[in-house]
């Protein structure tokens, strides 16, 4: 930049990098966030994500225009647009501590049961098992046509 008397005049640009935490101040506020004012003329967006730690359903209830607020610079995109965060300019809320875990019961027994198995028994006869096959098929056969009834039968076509 020239002066008019042919002079240079060198202006001194703190870089804003990303990562950097610097001052500003809220010139506007939009339903999606917030314009922050930087120094050299520049300025920034805090999108409403990047307000508070919790979610933010009205960004008003956080932010007015004049205040001042430290932001993190969190990027830069190629048009020369600088993102802000409120949020991560903070230090970070330590966590809750998590409640104590209640003590282990011991295992329930197992219940005993009055089960024996097939081969204790001794072998079946051939008209036992005859005899289970037909009253399993029959009722097989009973639950499929109460199935079928139950649907309706196909009508046929006039």
């Amino acid at each position: 930049m020239r002066c008019s008397l042919g002079c240079r005049t060198v202006r001194i640009f703190m870089a804003i990098e990303v990562g950097a935490i610097i001052e500003g101040k809220v010139t506007g506020i939009a339903k999606f966030g917030a314009f922050i004012a930087l120094d050299e003329g520049k300025s920034g967006l805090v999108h409403i994500s990047e307000v508070s730690a919790g979610f933010v359903t009205d960004i008003n209830e956080h932010l007015k225009v004049g205040d001042a607020v430290k932001v993190k610079v969190i990027g830069i995109d190629e048009k020369g647009r600088i993102n802000l965060s409120v949020r991560q300019a903070q230090p970070k809320p330590e966590p809750a501590p998590r409640p104590a875990r209640p003590p282990r019961q011991a295992p329930r027994p197992e219940p005993e049961v009055d089960f024996v198995p097939v081969e204790q028994k001794g072998p079946a006869s051939f008209e036992d098992m005859l005899q289970k096959f037909k009253q399993d098929s029959d009722s097989k056969l009973s639950d499929l046509k109460a199935k079928e009834d139950g649907r309706g039968r196909k009508r046929s076509r006039k």
